[in-house]
């Protein structure tokens, strides 16, 4: 009854996911949509272009084609007439996957941590192909076998990271112990796989607090522009706010392309672009107001910016190493080494999936690649990662870790030495030398000093 209340627990928790993630859009667009058109408004176009925003959120391109009439009306060449929008808002994705992952996470208190991340993948799935079947329109193609599979892989891999969390600590009782037991016969490579993670997680949360703060920072810096970028779009209230709310949609993709920078490649805003810190080249920019924090120049000096990504290597190192002296097991230098070479793979995998989201086209022409390059985010930022992790965990041994290993090898050396029951001896038979008997009663008791306290009767011992 248990593990069939954790299943239904978990597909109500994918229901309640892909739910929020409709209405969000669903919400704000029927809002707009009735200020536009007004109430007499055509609404069968409204859930369509609500599931294929969905879908864009989760990853899935976008075919768009601009009707004939639209071309005459807006002068638009017939070369554009077609063309694909496939960098992605990752705001509806983060929020899938952490949606996802904190299901999981119950899950594996519940106990049923696999049972209930199938589960919730499941009727996640089951939904998403609903909404796939039903959200089609003309003017906007999504292909449907990635409208199924992607939103879907991202709530699988939400729930199955989030409950492995937890049931690596806690025990699953199934296959998770199992590996835990064959990982604890490692010796002193059993902390390995979980200090990569650990260290993973410290700076992959490094960089991405320090990109977050560079965007703010360009905010205050260059607001104006932003600003300035709105006006010239000459648009209403109705219009502003679109603008406005697709772009708070955009934050997380523009954080990644932040941490590009800070990197060091950087990242384009079209064909022939650069936006790095070794220098910028600008050519016409799309007037999206939020472009208006791009910098306009950048000097040589800026390649400093790169400390950054090492300094969260290096914390990351520390937190491994603090980590491992807390729990009394310092580890030799290969383990160190192998556990810095890990986190920072584990580190550009992670940049190398979120560029490859953040990368892509968003229109016709030059606009056919926007963002960082995948391959060389991953390599610069795994690169940086390491050094900053080896530089800590690379370093000599502290004295702490030195005594903290010595007090381990004596407590060791001492709960191998065999102890004295002083209560057996006190009950034990009493002996004496070779030639001399004891007392009439043969349980001669000893003193605290472990002496005789019943005299011998050989007249010519000797006593100390």
């Amino acid at each position: 009854m248990q593990r069939l209340l954790v299943a239904l627990l978990a597909a109500f928790d994918a229901v309640i996911a892909a739910a929020v993630g409709l209405v969000v859009l669903l919400a704000p667009l029927t809002l707009l949509w009735t200020l536009a058109f007004g109430a007499t408004a055509d609404w069968g176009a409204l859930w369509p272009l609500t599931g294929t925003l969905w879908a864009f959120g989760h990853g899935v391109p976008l075919d768009v084609t601009i009707a004939s009439e639209m071309l005459v009306a807006l002068a638009i060449p017939p070369a554009a007439a077609s063309f694909v929008v496939s960098v992605t808002p990752l705001a509806f994705l983060l929020f899938t996957l952490l949606f996802a992952a904190r299901s999981g996470a119950r899950a594996a208190k519940a106990g049923a941590w696999l049972l209930g991340s199938l589960s919730g993948t499941a009727v996640f799935a089951a939904i998403v192909v609903g909404v796939a079947l039903s959200a089609r329109l003309d003017a906007v193609q999504t292909s449907f076998a990635l409208a199924i599979v992607l939103p879907s892989a991202v709530y699988l891999v939400g729930a199955v990271c989030g409950a492995v969390r937890v049931a690596w600590d806690d025990g699953d009782g199934g296959l998770l112990d199992r590996l835990h037991d064959v990982v604890d016969t490692w010796g002193d490579w059993t902390p390995v796989p979980a200090a990569i993670v650990r260290g993973a997680a410290f700076a992959v949360m490094g960089v991405t607090a320090a990109a977050a703060a560079a965007v703010a920072l360009m905010t205050l810096l260059r607001g104006g522009e932003v600003v300035a970028l709105f006006q010239a779009s000459r648009v209403d209230a109705l219009g502003a706010t679109v603008m406005t709310i697709g772009q708070f949609a955009y934050l997380p993709t523009l954080i990644v392309w932040a941490a590009s920078w800070i990197a060091g490649p950087g990242f384009a805003v079209g064909v022939g672009t650069a936006v790095s810190p070794a220098g910028t080249q600008l050519g016409v920019v799309p007037g999206i107001p939020i472009l208006g924090l791009l910098p306009e120049n950048s000097s040589i000096w800026m390649l400093i910016v790169i400390l950054i990504p090492i300094g969260a290597g290096a914390v990351a190192g520390w937190a491994v190493r603090s980590r491992l002296v807390w729990e009394g097991t310092p580890l030799a230098m290969l383990p160190r080494a192998v556990i810095a070479v890990g986190l920072s793979l584990v580190t550009a995998g992670v940049a190398a999936v979120a560029a490859a989201l953040a990368h892509g086209s968003m229109g016709p022409g030059r606009l056919v690649e926007i963002g960082p390059a995948p391959v060389p985010f991953a390599l610069a930022l795994g690169g940086e990662v390491l050094l900053g992790a080896a530089i800590l965990l690379l370093s000599p041994r502290h004295r702490d870790e030195l005594a903290e290993e010595r007090t381990d090898r004596w407590n060791a050396e001492m709960a191998a030495v065999p102890t004295t029951d002083w209560a057996t001896i006190d009950r034990a038979p009493a002996t004496t030398p070779q030639g001399m008997t004891g007392s009439a009663d043969d349980t001669a008791p000893l003193d605290d000093l472990g002496r005789f306290t019943t005299p011998l009767t050989d007249p010519t011992e000797r006593r100390d």
